[in-house]
């Protein structure tokens, strides 16, 4: 159950398109989820365990005070996860079996407001501090779960980031509609006050070097996300108006922000027909801020087959449910094409952009789990478009002066290695390079490759108590 503002007035703003879900409406979800025998929703769904029926009780009970400390016994930024989570425990529910889930996200979303509007979140150091200092390369959300669990530990943190403020992808990747950033710059506050310092504008590895961070620092936490995009290598793809989505979402946000003055013409919808490839969320947050920014039309192309709309018979309950999802962006108008690809990208009569892309159906082919796609004959047709925008992933962590001074190693799919107790792999050490014996952990994307904030935001948490029983366990100089 999601309720949002009306598509005719929201389309024309930056604003949050979902409203407060309706008190009564609520409450007979509440009680709906009070008739669970075994509940699967903490455990097999939520990645911080988060304890939904005891929250659920309190919320339907009155004791929004409760509901909260219950909360935030297991997540420490449900403000985040209330907003942007596909909610994996709803996808566990039990009342889902039969009829809808219960709206475990809005319920969260409710109850941490209220924590907030009460007054009742509040700055919480640490009650001693010890001589441990760390530093948090990335503040996404797996950079500031780490920051906050080892700053809560009583360890000096500073937190590294490369963009002008603190968020990561949470700020640049995810467009205000969705998620306002007042929610993050709330919390980010919060961390402030609470002793974890923030450097922004710096990229650690370049503008502060490995050596001076392993001086600075007992140890290193990177939670640097898996921000290297994947690419399109067709006829045509360097043509004006080809552009990542990821680059576009950012330039919109930072506009919306004052961190620009104006949106640059290649980035601007505004009465062009708009070519998004790639199905995921990343492909509708662009749909949505292309209808905001004033495009004409909006397609979607998804290589994938339509999912089903009902679970297949693989998919039993209490697995996460592979259906086709449709977000608020896809309501508020444009086409959905699956099974779709790009072939080719062609000028437009002057020359100067993109025009139009060349297209094709696709079929897959092959055994389960080394599936392909092959172009169907004769299926060729052509979309206009004046702007493309690419949204198919990312294969992985940008490499760069840091993670090559460290001497981190990356496997086949970009991620980082890491051992069991969260430490980087490290190529060379022991080779006496002054580094070799510097603590370096990795956590988030940077780690587990793209995937959700609640998941990253789990490891972020995960891979800080490793950090914390391993300074534990040494002993003192």
């Amino acid at each position: 159950m999601s309720t949002y503002r009306p598509i005719n007035e929201r389309i024309h703003d930056f604003k949050p398109v979902e409203a407060e879900p309706l008190a009564a409406e609520l409450r007979e979800d509440l009680r709906r989820c009070q008739d669970c025998g075994i509940p699967f929703c903490h455990a097999l769904g939520c990645p911080l365990l988060n304890a939904v029926p005891e929250i659920n009780a309190a919320v339907l009970g009155g004791r929004m005070r409760n509901a909260l400390a219950i909360l935030l016994a297991t997540s420490p930024f449900p403000e985040f996860t209330a907003r942007v989570c596909p909610a994996l425990c709803e996808g566990s529910c039990v009342q889902g079996l039969n009829e809808v889930p219960v709206p475990c996200r809005q319920v969260e979303f409710a109850v941490i407001e209220h924590g907030f509007a009460e007054g009742l979140v509040r700055t919480r150091p640490p009650v001693r501090r010890s001589d441990l200092r760390v530093g948090v390369v990335g503040s996404g959300p797996a950079g500031l779960a780490a920051a906050w669990k080892l700053n809560q530990a009583g360890a000096r943190v500073k937190v590294y980031e490369r963009d002008a403020k603190p968020g990561g992808f949470m700020r640049y990747g995810i467009p205000d509609f969705k998620l306002a950033k007042g929610v993050l710059d709330r919390r980010v506050s919060l961390l402030e006050r609470e002793g974890i310092a923030f450097e922004c504008g710096v990229d650690a590895g370049s503008d502060v070097s490995a050596r001076l961070l392993s001086k600075r620092h007992d140890a290193l936490v990177l939670a640097c996300g898996a921000r290297r995009k994947r690419d399109l290598s067709v006829p045509g793809r360097l043509l004006s108006g080809i552009h990542f989505a990821t680059d576009y979402l950012a330039l919109q946000n930072r506009l919306n922000a004052g961190e620009l003055d104006a949106l640059p013409e290649e980035y601007s919808a505004r009465g062009k027909r708009v070519l998004v490839i790639g199905g995921g969320d990343t492909g509708a947050d662009c749909m949505g801020t292309a209808w905001r920014q004033g495009a004409v039309a909006v397609s979607q192309l998804e290589i994938l087959p339509k999912p089903p709309e009902t679970r297949a018979a693989d998919n039993p309950w209490p697995q996460w449910p592979r259906i086709l999802r449709t977000s608020s962006s896809h309501l508020e108008g444009g086409d959905r094409l699956f099974c779709v690809t790009a072939t080719s990208f062609e000028p437009s009569a002057d020359g100067g952009r993109v025009g139009h892309a060349r297209c094709a159906e696709v079929r897959w082919e092959g055994e389960a789990g080394a599936l392909r796609p092959v172009e169907v004959a004769d299926s060729g047709f052509v979309l206009p478009a004046e702007l493309v925008l690419l949204a198919m992933g990312f294969t992985g962590t940008e490499e760069g002066c840091l993670l090559e001074s460290l001497a981190a190693t990356v496997d086949k799919s970009g991620r980082l290695f890491r051992s069991e107790n969260g430490r980087a792999a490290r190529a060379g050490q022991g080779e006496g390079d002054g580094l070799a014996s510097f603590p370096v952990y990795v956590c988030g994307d940077a780690a587990l490759g793209p995937s959700l904030v609640v998941r990253a935001i789990e490891d972020g948490l995960r891979v800080a108590g490793k950090v914390i029983a391993d300074f534990a366990a040494t002993p003192a100089s």
